[in-house]
């Protein structure tokens, strides 16, 4: 019945460190994922929290403009991936006036919610 997106873009936390964290959750209930999230000791846990909450609002929100019923204990995280974002090249001094190069990563974050009856419908076109 609803579909909502959420995304975080240049984020200064590396993609290999974010996808552990959405790892966790990818495919979990969302009240579930922010249970989760919410005592995960990984620092990319606190952005993450936030971009599952925000499409959770972002979906009441839709549901409301639909006028739509929407219980948000159904909300299934569909898709959730971690792309690599720009780069920051930053250069430290090193003895003997050498530089050397600090690569400063940034990630997008992307999360997708589903109702559970519409995840179903989702799965069964796809075979």
């Amino acid at each position: 019945m609803v579909e909502s997106t959420a995304r975080v873009r240049q984020i200064r936390i590396t993609p290999q460190k974010a996808r552990r964290v959405v790892d966790l959750v990818r495919g979990k209930n969302a009240q579930e994922a922010l249970a989760i999230l919410k005592f995960a000791p990984q620092a990319a846990a606190e952005p993450v929290f936030k971009l599952v909450a925000s499409a959770i609002a972002n979906a009441r929100v839709k549901a409301d403009a639909e006028n739509l019923r929407l219980n948000e204990d159904e909300l299934v995280i569909a898709r959730a991936y971690v792309d690599e974002g720009t780069t920051l090249k930053r250069f430290r001094p090193r003895a003997q006036g050498r530089a050397f190069r600090i690569n400063k990563r940034t990630s997008h974050i992307t999360v997708v919610l589903q109702t559970a009856d519409e995840l179903q419908v989702t799965k069964k076109g796809a075979k």
